[in-house]
C-alpha cells in the first residue's frame, strides 16, 4: 500500500518548511536584484559568504566606518591594500571617486570579478605575491585573517609588514590580541566592529597609529 511507504518519508516541521522556504525567497530577491537595473557590484552581500572559507561580511555601518578610517589614515592620492577584507573594500568602492586607490588581496576568486585590483592571495604563502605589488608601497593596509590562529596571524602578518609604508589596521577576534601585538606592533581600539551575522567570537580593531576609531 502507498500509505505504508509515505511512513518512511522524513517530512520537514512547518518551522523548518517556513525557514527554507523565506531562506529560497531572500535568496530569489538578491538574485533579482542582481539583474535589476542599477545594481551595485561593489555592495556588501553582493557575492555571497561562504562559510567554508571562513567568511563573514561585516555590517555596513562597520564596513564604512573602516573604510572612513583607511581614507582618511592613507591621505590625499594613497594607496590602500585589503587583505582578506572584501566587505571594506566593496565600501571604498563605493566611494569611487575619491581621491585613493584600493586593492584587494583575497583567496576567493569570485572576486576576481573586481579586475585588475583583484590579487589572489593564500595566506599560507604570505609572500607569493605579483612582482609589480611593490614593497611598502601602500599608505595603510586593512587585514581581516580568515582564522583566528596565531599560525594564521603570523604568516598574514609577514604580507601586511611587506605591504605597508607603516599603517596597519587588523580586525580580529579579541583573543588574538597579545599575538597581533607580539607580530605587528599593533594596540587594541575602543571601536567594536560588527558582522552582518553574528558571530560567536568577541571581534575587535587593531592599530599602530593615532587612529579615529578611539
Amino acid at each position: 500500500k502507498m500509505d505504508d511507504d509515505d511512513d518512511d518519508i522524513p517530512q520537514l516541521s512547518s518551522h523548518t518548511l517556513a525557514a527554507l522556504q523565506e531562506f529560497y525567497l531572500e535568496q530569489q530577491q538578491r538574485e533579482g536584484m542582481k539583474t535589476s537595473q542599477g545594481f551595485n557590484q561593489y555592495s556588501i552581500g553582493s557575492i555571497e559568504e561562504d562559510w567554508q572559507l571562513s567568511q563573514f561580511w561585516y555590517s555596513d555601518e562597520t564596513a564604512s566606518c573602516l573604510a572612513n578610517e583607511a581614507v582618511v589614515a592613507a591621505g590625499k592620492g594613497g594607496r590602500i591594500a585589503c587583505v582578506s577584507a572584501p566587505s571594506v573594500y566593496q565600501k571604498l568602492k563605493e566611494q569611487d571617486g575619491k581621491d585613493f586607490s584600493v586593492c584587494i588581496l583575497e583567496y576567493d576568486r569570485r572576486f576576481s570579478v573586481y579586475g585588475e585590483e583583484f590579487i589572489f592571495y593564500d595566506y599560507n604563502h604570505p609572500l607569493n605575491l605579483p612582482e609589480n605589488l611593490l614593497p611598502h608601497s601602500f599608505d595603510i593596509v586593512i587585514a581581516d585573517p580568515p582564522y583566528l590562529s596565531e599560525e594564521c596571524l603570523k604568516k598574514t602578518a609577514e604580507t601586511i609588514k611587506y605591504l605597508t609604508k607603516g599603517k596597519i589596521l587588523l580586525c580580529t577576534g579579541a583573543i588574538m590580541e597579545e599575538q597581533a601585538a607580539k607580530h605587528l606592533g599593533v594596540k587594541i581600539c575602543k571601536f567594536i566592529p560588527k558582522h552582518s551575522r553574528n558571530l560567536a567570537n568577541e571581534f575587535r580593531c587593531y592599530v599602530n597609529y593615532a587612529s579615529g576609531l578611539d
